[in-house]
């Protein structure tokens, strides 16, 4: 595959906030994607994923984010070699659209031009949100909750806003 990057890595921990385990991405890896402007790649860590992430920026070097679970899950131990393998994310919101939300954007222009006008990182979150969603009717409830959000605040995601009117459609 063209623009597939592997490297052995360590876990590797900041010690200073509780986003501080990552694995440093190799100079010339971090070039590469920087040059193309990919900032969001999918990372399989010993084969496992794809794991959608972003180049994130320490002074020294490049590197992306392992969250709790993600170690758990993988049983990563800080120190130890890390098989990495690196693609550039083409996703155009770094998850899978999920479509439940898909149908209710085509169906609702206002509600999908206010989303559209959000920033990538505001749609991805909301993306997100409804695709870690196992169940279809769960799904359908928070997409219904975001796009009513989005239209009843004319486009400001509040996400504390957001949290309420989806406890509110899970009700229903």
């Amino acid at each position: 595959m063209q623009n597939q990057f592997e490297f052995f890595g360590k876990l590797e921990s900041f010690e200073f906030n509780h986003w501080q385990y990552h694995i440093p991405i190799p100079e010339a890896i971090s070039l590469s994607l920087l040059a193309k402007n990919q900032r969001r790649i999918l990372v399989w860590i010993s084969n496992q994923g794809p794991n959608p992430m972003g180049l994130m920026k320490a002074k020294e070097y490049w590197y992306i984010l392992i969250n709790q679970k993600l170690r758990a899950d993988l049983m990563l131990q800080e120190g130890k070699d890390i098989q990495v393998r690196l693609t550039p994310d083409e996703s155009e919101f770094g998850h899978e659209m999920p479509e439940e939300l898909q149908v209710l954007l085509d169906q609702e222009e206002e509600g999908n031009s206010y989303f559209r006008s959000l920033t990538m990182g505001k749609q991805r979150s909301l993306v997100y949100l409804v695709s870690k969603v196992k169940n279809p009717e769960s799904r359908l409830k928070k997409s219904l909750a975001i796009v009513h959000h989005l239209k009843s605040s004319h486009g400001k995601l509040d996400f504390r806003q957001l949290n309420q009117v989806i406890k509110q459609f899970n009700s229903i």
